[in-house]
């Protein structure tokens, strides 16, 4: 029962595995029988069984079917059989046609062969084409890549190299020969690069050289322009009366001469005005910019250059050793600067970045600072001061060229107040020179005219005014010598020479009229006044020079007011403005007037003291000569010619000079008597000494020089005439007993004088009169002497005692 349940079990199992036998595709059997081992034992068998017994079925449906189709089939083969004769027939009638048809297409086989690789070579010439139509621009643009590199259109090149770089060589990138271009552009950028470089460097070497011929023909324009634009002015000062300053040398008709002059001049030169651009070529400068800003290093070209020219303009602010000698030598310092800045401005104009302001007023403030440092020390050297205004005029037109490209020129114009304090050195010397030759050329005698026209010159020369003078009849003189009408002229002409240095200096006229009275004050003070005293202290200067000379400073201070309004008219600045300095004329000659009469005085005394030293007293005679003595009589005489000779001048002078003179000799023979080594005098030698002192005293009192009131000449004497009174009365008891009263008649003895004198008297009675004691009055003399001598010897002890 078992068994048969299990058989019962597996039969529709083993049906559902023929069904899927039947309907599973034989690839996938396996699995499907694997089930049937897999299920339990003897399954296979049963299966075998099943599958037979289906095998059996299917066989009957087989049978079935065939027997249902057996006749059509049969009738199929009938109607086959039939058709084989005819198919052989068409066989036979195929394989000819066949061959024919074979026989035929061999030419065609050859000629559709021939087409074949026609249209082979067809398409493969297309493509070659195709292909060269790519590759041709790319050659054609390297080919004018390197015609461009060969007639040096470098930037040029250089664009182009960027339209193969973009455009052409992507299209053409597998090929060989387009990478071997690509490997071969940065080597011809390089070569680019250091070939504009290097025309850069021939560019700055250029400019260095033609510097000076570009500054040249800029400060050239910048003069043409100023002299143009001065005349201009001047013309229009003429037509509207506003005559502001300047030079009353030149008349107004002058100024229409040299503006239309200017003018002429203005069209000479309009055609011939050169700019920058035509002397020097600066393509270089931008090829090479273009150059490097294509290839982005427009930085490094930068640095480049600005380096560059910071070591040309080192180099051209660095002088020649010599440029102070002469005016070429700055003249070549400046162009040479102006066409290094004039160079920069351009460049500076004319490129974006390559030169900024910035960079331009770094260098010249820098190159300023220099200029200045330079000009300082080399002006320094100048002594000449013609050499000294020209370089101020070079220095403004410099300054003037550079402003009128933008660069700040103050420091320059304060600069020329500096060299403006030298050029007045160099003028005072040259100055000096010139009075100093003056004065050696003078005769120092008054000037004789002899008719109407030498009287008109001296008065066109100098501003004499003196009714009297014109009343005389010729011949006559004046009363000043040469020297003051070429004194008074080399001042003005000091003053015109002033006068040029201030011009174009872009002041007004009280500054330049300041400018004009304190260095004509210097020359007055300072030049003037020390060749003057230098002039008075000359060892060959007479008295009769010295005269002449107080006579000369007098006129040239009455002269100071005419150089007053000389300068007024020149600077049409008022004397009664506030702030005009005045001239010191009056001051300097009165000093150098002091100066001569003191001079006077000393060779006065000098020539006294020569007179005196040729005194030759016989100290010991006995009696007198009975006349006074010959050298005496000499230098009287002398002294009436001399005082002649002061009658020109002021009188409180001539009286002073007659008063020191006789002062002089007064002590003089006062000192001859006091003597230290004179040790005995005898009483004929006072006797003798009395009547020189009597012509003293006769030659004050006949008034040698007018003025004088009463005796007061006189007075110079009394000393001396005291003394001898004393000793020629020996009045020794008034004097003792009127020693110290207001009312003494001897009151201008003083007891030493008095001492030193009597004991040179007793000793000369000792020696000449040895015998003498023997003799009563002898005796009572030589006691008297010694006692008056004892009396004066207290006195003198008392006086000191009391001192």
């Amino acid at each position: 029962m078992a068994e048969n349940g299990e058989g019962l079990g597996t039969v529709p199992e083993h049906e559902r595995i023929l069904q899927e036998i039947e309907s599973t595709d034989t690839a996938c059997v396996g699995p499907t029988l694997r089930s049937v081992y897999d299920d339990q034992p003897n399954a296979h068998k049963k299966f075998m069984e099943k599958l037979d017994a289906c095998i059996r079925n299917h066989d009957k449906e087989i049978e079935k079917m065939c027997n249902f189709h057996h006749q059509g089939f049969v009738d199929a083969i009938t109607e086959l059989l039939k058709v084989r004769t005819d198919a052989e027939k068409l066989k036979v009638q195929v394989t000819d046609t066949n061959r024919k048809f074979q026989d035929a297409g061999k030419e065609v086989i050859v000629q559709t062969e021939d087409i074949i690789r026609c249209r082979i070579q067809q398409r493969n010439i297309t493509t070659v084409v195709e292909k060269l139509q790519l590759c041709l621009p790319v050659l054609e643009m390297y080919s004018k890549l390197k015609e461009q590199m060969s007639a040096k259109r470098y930037y040029s090149a250089l664009k182009t190299m960027e339209q193969l770089e973009n455009v052409y060589f992507p299209r053409v990138s597998q090929y060989r020969f387009c990478q071997l271009m690509i490997e071969n552009l940065p080597k011809l950028r390089e070569d680019i690069k250091e070939i504009s470089m290097s025309d850069l460097k021939d560019f700055l070497e250029s400019i260095r050289k033609h510097s000076d011929k570009i500054g040249e023909t800029a400060m050239k324009q910048a003069q043409q322009q100023k002299t143009f634009s001065v005349a201009l002015q001047k013309q229009n000062r003429v037509q509207f009366g506003k005559n502001m300053y300047f030079n009353d040398r030149i008349p107004e008709e002058r100024n229409e001469v040299e503006l239309k002059r200017a003018f002429e001049e203005e069209d000479e030169n309009e055609e011939e005005v050169l700019t920058v651009q035509d002397l020097v070529d600066f393509s270089p400068v931008y090829r090479c910019l273009h150059i490097y800003s294509v290839l982005g290093d427009e930085e490094t070209f930068e640095n480049y250059y600005r380096k560059q020219r910071k070591k040309q303009a080192r180099l051209v602010l660095q002088p020649q050793s010599n440029m102070h000698e002469t005016v070429d030598g700055y003249r070549r310092y400046f162009t040479q600067i102006v066409g290094f800045f004039v160079v920069e401005d351009h460049i500076l104009h004319v490129t974006q970045g390559l030169v900024t302001r910035a960079y331009t007023d770094e260098l010249w403030n820098m190159a300023l600072s220099k200029i200045i440092a330079v000009l300082r020390a080399h002006s320094s050297y100048c002594t000449d001061p013609d050499l000294v205004l020209e370089l101020k005029n070079l220095i403004v037109l410099f300054a003037d060229t550079l402003q009128g490209y933008g660069f700040p020129v103050n420091r320059l114009f304060d600069l020329l107040f500096e060299i403006r304090d030298q050029y007045n050195e160099t003028l005072l010397k040259k100055w000096a020179g010139v009075f100093r030759d003056i004065f050696e050329e003078d005769n120092y005698s008054p000037i004789p005219i002899v008719n109407e026209e030498e009287y008109k010159v001296v008065i066109s020369k100098f501003p004499f005014q003196d009714p009297d003078l014109e009343k005389q009849s010729f011949p006559k003189k004046f009363p000043m010598s040469q020297s003051v009408p070429h004194i008074y002229i080399q001042v003005k002409e000091f003053i015109y020479a002033s006068l040029k240095f201030s011009e174009s200096l872009h002041r007004s006229s009280t500054e330049i009229d300041d400018m004009l009275r304190k260095s004509t004050n210097l020359l007055l003070t300072r030049t003037l006044s020390s060749c003057l005293l230098n002039l008075i202290r000359k060892p060959h200067i007479g008295l009769t020079e010295l005269v002449q000379i107080i006579i000369n400073t007098t006129h040239l201070e009455q002269a100071c007011r005419y150089l007053e309004d000389f300068i007024t008219n020149i600077t049409n600045i008022s004397q009664e403005t506030v702030h005009t300095t005045r001239l010191y004329g009056l001051s300097t000659f009165k000093d150098a007037r002091h100066a001569a009469e003191g001079e006077i005085y000393t060779k006065l005394n000098q020539k006294i003291d020569e007179f005196v030293q040729l005194a030759d007293y016989d100290w010991t005679m006995s009696e007198p000569d009975g006349r006074a003595s010959g050298y005496l009589m000499d230098l009287i005489n002398f002294l009436r010619s001399i005082f002649q000779v002061f009658t020109h001048l002021p009188g409180k002078v001539a009286q002073t000079a007659c008063m020191s003179a006789c002062q002089h000799l007064s002590t003089s023979l006062m000192q001859m008597l006091l003597d230290s080594e004179l040790k005995q005098i005898s009483m004929g030698a006072v006797q003798q000494f009395n009547l020189d002192v009597i012509q003293c005293e006769l030659f004050a009192s006949s008034e040698p020089v007018p003025g004088f009131q009463g005796d007061t000449l006189q007075l110079a004497f009394i000393d001396l005439r005291q003394l001898l009174d004393l000793f020629m009365v020996w009045d020794w008891s008034t004097y003792l007993a009127d020693y110290g009263q207001p009312a003494s008649k001897y009151l201008r003895v003083n007891p030493n004088t008095a001492l030193t004198l009597l004991e040179k008297m007793k000793d000369t009675s000792k020696k000449n009169n040895i015998f003498a004691q023997f003799r009563k009055n002898d005796r009572d003399k030589q006691k008297l002497i010694e006692t008056v001598v004892k009396q004066l010897r207290s006195l003198v002890n008392g006086m000191s005692q009391h001192t």
